[in-house]
């Protein structure tokens, strides 16, 4: 309790350290609303609560870090990540997910649920146990006499994590699938009357999910670390930014993953980096119950 007492003053006594806590909450909140806005297109489009999303991250951060293994340049285990992680979502589709969309919630989620064990032990046989990392080799940027520090790795990070969102932004707009994925999750039989494959869609719209995440993935092993079981707590993550940010709600996403970001960095450094993924939990606990709480509070408007 002395520790935490401490912590907190030292908050108040150095404003600075507030803003270097933001800046590597904001940084790292980019990723997590990256891979959540991969969960909100497979939720809204086919109505599938992933559990595996997070290991589709962690996935595509062992093909980058592989690939540095080898020799290959950092930054491209990016669009490698990206490709492979859409050919493994494209099989994952049509062996697993194409036969629980039309099932119920349970069903779903225990599919999603038992994929996400088998690619966490697949991984840890495949990479081992042990946490990894992709060094750069970037220098650091100070500011404020050196009490500010910024990696020049992060800054790379999140400036491929907005060029990947702002690309997927333009395809669902422009982009004839992009529309016809619009279309199918506002009304899925409306769109097959009007035509358009929907089986086609899902596996597309599964494939780009998983291939976000890769990238993520990729992205994340070269500011952060990764290891096959820490595919859990980037799931909490994505469904406490979709469940608070809403369906489809683009902006909100973006806003829920850098401020789950910065609360994540705040209470690491108030609690400990021991309580930082005990925080993503206490967050989705407190978003379900406030979503409750608003759906009783309608129910009785209602009534």
């Amino acid at each position: 309790m002395d520790q935490i007492l401490i912590n907190l003053s030292l908050l108040a006594e150095f404003p600075i350290v507030n803003l270097k806590i933001i800046l590597d909450g904001v940084m790292i909140g980019a990723l997590f609303a990256l891979a959540a806005y991969g969960l909100a297109l497979v939720w809204g489009v086919m109505n599938v609560k992933n559990l595996a999303q997070g290991d589709f991250v962690i996935a595509g951060g062992y093909v980058a870090w592989w690939m540095t293994q080898q020799g290959m340049p950092p930054l491209l285990g990016v669009p490698v990540a990206f490709i492979v992680l859409w050919g493994l979502g494209w099989v994952i589709y049509k062996t697993v997910i194409s036969r629980v969309i039309e099932r119920d919630l349970f069903t779903s989620l225990l599919a999603t649920f038992g994929l996400a064990i088998m690619m966490a032990q697949l991984l840890n046989l495949m990479f081992g146990s042990d946490t990894q990392s992709v060094a750069l080799g970037y220098k650091t940027l100070y500011f404020f006499d050196g009490l500010i520090d910024v990696p020049v790795a992060k800054l790379i990070g999140v400036l491929m994590a907005a060029t990947l969102a702002i690309g997927v932004i333009l395809f669902m707009k422009s982009s004839r699938m992009g529309q016809a994925i619009r279309a199918t999750a506002q009304d899925a039989r409306a769109a097959r009357v009007l035509g358009i494959d929907t089986e086609k869609v899902y596996a597309f719209t599964f494939s780009l999910n998983a291939a976000i995440c890769g990238a993520a993935g990729a992205i994340i092993v070269m500011v952060w670390i990764i290891q096959p079981f820490y595919g859990i707590t980037h799931s909490v993550r994505a469904f406490v930014i979709v469940t608070a940010a809403g369906l489809g709600n683009l902006p909100g996403v973006i806003a829920a993953g850098l401020g789950i970001g910065a609360l994540e960095q705040y209470g690491a450094h108030i609690f400990g980096i021991g309580y930082q993924q005990a925080i993503a939990v206490l967050l989705l606990i407190s978003v379900l119950l406030y979503r409750l709480i608003q759906q009783r509070r309608l129910r009785q408007s209602l009534q």
